[in-house]
């Protein structure tokens, strides 16, 4: 049976889901000057110096390797904060609950995430830990989005991947739809995460006939995923592969699509830039019609860029050259990316004419 002491062991580095005051500040319920350390206080106490030997002695001595304290942190818990890799060893060789929650609902393994201890998520992925939590969970029912969509109503028994190797195809109460995954390999990125969100938050501002349409997404559990609708059309460039030579009309009819899309975002406030416009980006519908996808690097035109983006991050072929460097950069670009994709398409429109003759 685990034992729980009245106390709180408050050294170090704390619970990665506590509210940052809790875990920044003791509150004064642990042990008073004079009074015995608990057992299993030492215990988390040698965890988070580092102290084997003196794990070792206590763990012979009878503590219990689980024991947890008052906010159900236990050894474990401290020796991934800390980053304690041998700790983190000997403890789970002596049976200490890989998947063991405190009182936030934070395992072992999310606070190395949280703290960046890279080598004891290895370990502890390597004994079976998962990742319970969703980066984006939050604590009470009210506070899950409205657009969330349970998990278990999405069905990949016949999933294909599409386009770009993030995006499937799966099932979701009857009707195919793209989903977008973020698996558990990539919590650990911060800029992933992050990307993640802020696409999410993008998607939420946007509604448009030329704008691909946001479903829903998975943010309470892993792996995280946005859901949008599926286009089985496929996307602009391997229509113009496929296709060759169009009638004006036609190339007419995408240039206005692609357009009425892109004034869509540049109109928001603040102006939404896509950042990677080019033909895989953009999808064709049931009708024939276009309409632009993948905001995975899209940002809001008032948030500055912590870095330039790559060649590994959008296809260069398209992108205006201010995107790669540090200068500031608005809509323009996009205008850019337009400029060039519209080349492509007269260039069918050219050659369907020249036949014409």
């Amino acid at each position: 049976m685990e034992n729980k002491a009245a106390v709180r062991f408050t050294l170090g580095k704390q619970s990665s889901m506590a509210p940052e005051r809790e875990r920044s500040e003791p509150d004064g319920r642990g042990n008073k000057e004079g009074e015995e350390i608990d057992g299993g206080v030492r215990l988390m106490y040698s965890a988070n110096e580092g102290d084997l030997e003196g794990i070792r002695e206590l763990l012979e001595s009878g503590i219990d390797v689980n024991f947890h304290d008052i906010d159900d942190r236990t050894a474990l818990h401290v020796a991934a904060c800390q980053g304690q890799t041998d700790v983190v060893s000997l403890l789970l060789q002596r049976g200490a609950d890989v998947q063991s929650t405190d009182r936030w609902g934070s395992t072992p393994l999310a606070d190395a995430i949280h703290y960046k201890n890279h080598d004891v998520i290895k370990l502890l992925e390597k004994h079976g830990a998962k990742l319970l939590m969703a980066p984006m969970h939050v604590n009470h029912a009210r506070e899950v989005p409205e657009y969330e969509i349970d998990p278990k109503e999405l069905d990949f028994t016949n999933s294909v991947g599409i386009t770009k190797g993030t995006f499937c195809i799966a099932l979701w109460r009857g009707t195919q739809v793209a989903v977008k995954k973020l698996g558990d390999e990539v919590f650990s990125d911060e800029e992933k995460v992050r990307a993640f969100r802020d696409e999410l938050a993008l998607f939420l501002k946007i509604r448009h006939p030329n704008v691909v349409q946001f479903l829903g997404a998975v943010t309470q559990s892993s792996p995280m995923m946005i859901v949008t609708e599926y286009l089985p059309k496929g996307d602009f460039r391997a229509f113009l592969n496929k296709k060759g030579p169009m009638k004006p009309v036609t190339a007419l009819r995408y240039a206005l699509d692609i357009a009425r899309g892109m004034n869509y975002l540049h109109e928001n406030k603040p102006a939404i830039i896509h950042r990677d416009l080019e033909p895989s980006n953009i999808l064709r519908d049931d009708s024939g019609h276009l309409k632009v996808a993948d905001f995975g690097v899209s940002k809001l035109l008032t948030v500055k860029e912590d870095k330039p983006l790559t060649c590994l991050d959008t296809s260069c072929r398209y992108v205006a050259p201010e995107v790669f460097s540090n200068h500031d950069y608005d809509t323009k670009v996009d205008v850019f990316s337009f400029a060039l994709i519209l080349q492509e398409v007269n260039f069918f429109y050219v050659s369907d004419h020249m036949i014409s003759k």
